[in-house]
């Protein structure tokens, strides 16, 4: 006897399909509905319904008795059964109609909100940047704050430059006068060095 082995259980089971298609599953019947609850409220649709009245009027009115399939006599009985049948299945369409559109309607009112909630979200947080950003620029120094303290600090070493000089008892050095000293102090020492040199020269040149 075989033994029926189940597949397991991470294998999904096949999907069966059904030979009958059902019309009424899905979103077939309700595009259907739309598209004759469209149809209605077209104005060909109101001419065709009048033509077609008025040639089954004049039909069951002017005919031989013999011809008519809804005699006057009758008060059009067909016609008023016809146009009842079309009124009640008319109305259900139309709510059906109406009824999805309001699922759209709700539906893209809800993406609207989150929509402008998430450009809400990003607003506030564009402010918050921009303030955040105009907070740091004012802690941020400026070139013009940069020269008012480095003119400050000028101000503020100049007199305690002359001040220093007043303490020690002399006038404030010039600078050019101190590398003038200086150029004539290299030239003394220079000088003393080439005469301590010339007898050594002399020596070497009379030497045989």
């Amino acid at each position: 006897m075989a033994e029926h082995n189940p597949p397991p259980l991470d294998d999904p089971a096949p999907r069966r399909r059904s030979l009958v298609r059902n019309p009424l599953r899905g979103d077939a019947f309700g595009r259907g509905a739309e598209g004759f609850a469209r149809m209605m409220g077209t104005p060909a649709f109101l001419v065709g319904m009048t033509l077609f009245c008025a040639v089954w009027l004049t039909w069951n009115s002017l005919a031989p008795v013999s011809a008519q399939f809804d005699p006057r006599a009758l008060n059009f009985t067909l016609l008023t059964l016809i146009l009842s049948l079309q009124a009640s299945y008319a109305a259900p369409l139309l709510l059906l109609a109406q009824n999805r559109q309001d699922d759209r309607d709700r539906v893209q009112a809800e993406q609207d909100r989150q929509s402008n909630d998430r450009n809400h979200a990003t607003t506030d947080f564009i402010t918050r940047e921009i303030a955040s950003l105009r907070l740091a620029l004012n802690d941020v120094a400026t070139r013009d704050f940069v020269r008012s303290e480095l003119r400050d600090l000028l101000e503020d070493l100049e007199p305690t430059e002359e001040t220093s000089a007043e303490r020690a008892g002399t006038a404030p050095v010039d600078a050019a006068a101190l590398r003038t000293i200086l150029r004539e102090e290299i030239d003394a020492v220079l000088t003393e060095r080439e005469r301590a040199d010339a007898p050594d020269r002399t020596k070497e040149q009379n030497a045989p």
